[in-house]
């Protein structure tokens, strides 16, 4: 009971599929089975814990977004704050060969999408909504709770898909049949369809939600993206309004003390936010809004690719510096095995930096400068590594990185490259930027700047006055305090500014001067376009 956009190879599957129904159709035993044991959607939502395993697949599939393997391209490789300039890697070097209608991750995120996220939300929206169904349900306050979390993930997809690829087609249905003339939507329509999910969800997800039930959305997840949604839209007054709701709640608040499991270790209230075991509000974090929670040792506690892999995509390759004499560092604890592919960009390892020397995101607790031979073998054990003079060196091997990055090496290898780390999809200072965003939008440059100055001022950064606010401005402060956790490029996609700040602060020469205009969308999958029979599923313009 699901309607998908399909890739041809999944047609192909049908095909074969069918055939294998034709062959099989004078078996009445094979006709009658009943899948009892399975997932199947009218065997399973038929219950309350039915419904929340359903749901509680659907967290597991938006946490595929980060561990799925394709997260660092699409959100951090390729804009004004990281690049993959490293010999072995292609991502973004050269804009017009590799981003394609056949690019993989072009692919992999368009198929997770609908596939995944789309068809599973609708599949919990339909079967919850039944009249037949009205009876397992206490109250429809109940009902509605359900139906909410499936919409908001349902909004939270929309909302990514036309960040990248401008409109795409609206599917809020399911359906027995496969279709093949799906339409594009217009970019608008498609950010309304997800502020009507997020308003609903707004409406009816809880406040909270117990202890063990963290990484659940709450309303506060729903209203921190409607304000991002309702700025794409230009809706200045609701966007503002949405961050209130989350701001004056009372239920959050930015860290400005020492919390959690490492008090007493060296450190701030920035670096809390990013041990390991301090992202949930049952660490004391109250400043938690929505968490992807990963589990070592737990049965699908993982993600496809196995941990949280920021150490091994974002880290140096620090173990390939080898001392004067040849001998080479090893991996770890902090540093675990990076292997180089996402290296700041100097904007964002130097530039955002420069005016302020009190602030502590750019202390040493938070921000690793100074690198240090650690082979014991070795006689400059402990000694400061000099600086690089290679390519390779400084554009992989070893540069200055947010130590958030940092953690527990998994499972205690620490050749892995992976941590066990939760991670954050939104905190409250987020929800603070992207008030004064709309804020900025409207003109109210004075009430822009007391909101970044409640970030700043938990940093013990200099307060800034209303005249320095511009967009260029508010990039930097989301620099500064959200590297490597929200989706950049997303980020300079809606803001209309990704070609223009790639242009200016990428690495290479080729990345700079390749990037064109039509890049500031993702291009649509060439396989969807061609499993599209009966209609014509348009390109974006340039691909």
């Amino acid at each position: 009971m699901r309607i998908l956009i399909f890739s041809t190879s999944y047609i192909k599957t049908i095909l074969v599929f069918s055939l294998i129904l034709v062959i099989y159709s004078c078996n009445d035993n094979f006709l009658d089975e009943q899948p009892l044991s399975s997932l199947n959607a009218e065997l399973t939502l038929s219950s309350k814990e039915g419904f929340d395993n359903y749901l509680v697949g659907l967290v597991r599939q938006a946490r595929e977004e980060y561990t799925g393997g394709a997260v660092w391209e699409t959100n951090w490789i390729g804009t004004d704050i990281g690049d993959s300039p490293g010999e072995q890697f292609v991502a973004y070097k050269n804009w017009t060969s590799y981003l394609t209608p056949t690019n993989s991750t072009v692919i992999s995120t368009w198929n997770w999408a609908f596939s995944k996220m789309i068809s599973q939300a609708n599949t919990i929206i339909y079967y919850a909504s039944k009249t037949e169904l009205e009876e397992i349900w206490s109250s429809d306050e109940e009902k509605n709770a359900v139906i909410a979390e499936a919409r908001f993930f349902r909004g939270y997809t929309y909302n990514m898909l036309a960040n990248l690829y401008g409109g795409v087609p609206i599917v809020d249905n399911v359906s027995s049949e496969i279709k093949f003339d799906y339409a594009r939507a217009t970019r608008q329509a498609v950010y309304e369809f997800a502020k009507a999910d997020l308003e609903y969800a707004s409406q009816w997800l809880p406040l909270t939600v117990d202890s063990n039930r963290e990484g659940r959305i709450v309303k506060g997840a729903a209203d921190h993206l409607l304000s991002e949604v309702n700025i794409s839209l230009g809706f200045y007054d609701d966007a503002i309004a949405s961050a209130s709701e989350v701001i004056e709640s009372g239920l959050y608040e930015l860290m400005t003390t020492r919390f959690g499991n490492y008090l007493g270790e060296s450190g701030d209230v920035y670096s809390d936010l990013f041990e390991d075991g301090n992202q949930n509000r049952s660490s004391g974090n109250m400043e938690s809004i929505y968490v992807w929670q990963i589990e070592e040792i737990t049965e699908g506690g993982a993600g496809t690719s196995g941990g949280n892999q920021a150490i091994n995509k974002l880290a140096p390759f620090y173990t390939l510096i080898s001392d004067p004499d040849g001998v080479a560092n090893v991996a770890s604890d902090s540093l675990g095995r990076g292997v180089g592919e996402t290296r700041g960009t100097n904007y964002s390892i130097y530039d955002i930096w420069k005016n302020d020397s009190g602030d502590i995101r750019n202390s040493k607790n938070n921000f690793k400068r100074d690198f240090y031979y650690n082979n014991s073998k070795s006689q400059y054990f402990g000694q400061l590594i000099e600086p690089q003079t290679t390519k390779e060196d400084t554009l992989r091997n070893l540069y200055p990185y947010p130590r958030k990055i940092e953690g527990k090496p998994w499972q205690g290898s620490q050749t892995s490259g992976r941590t066990g780390k939760d991670v954050y999809v939104y905190r409250l200072a987020e929800t603070f930027l992207l008030r004064a965003e709309a804020y900025f939008r409207k003109g109210d440059l004075s009430k822009a700047a007391d909101d970044i100055n409640a970030v700043r001022s938990r940093s013990n950064a200099s307060t800034i006055t209303p005249d320095m606010i511009t967009l260029d401005y508010i990039l930097d402060e989301r620099a500064r305090e959200l590297m490597y956790e929200t989706p950049r490029r997303r980020t300079l996609i809606r803001m209309g500014l990704l070609v223009e700040r790639v242009s200016k602060y990428g690495i290479l020469e080729s990345s700079r001067t390749s990037i064109q205009d039509y890049h500031s969308l993702w291009p649509i999958p060439q396989e969807a376009i061609d499993a599209n029979l009966g209609a014509e599923l348009e390109q974006n313009p340039g691909y």
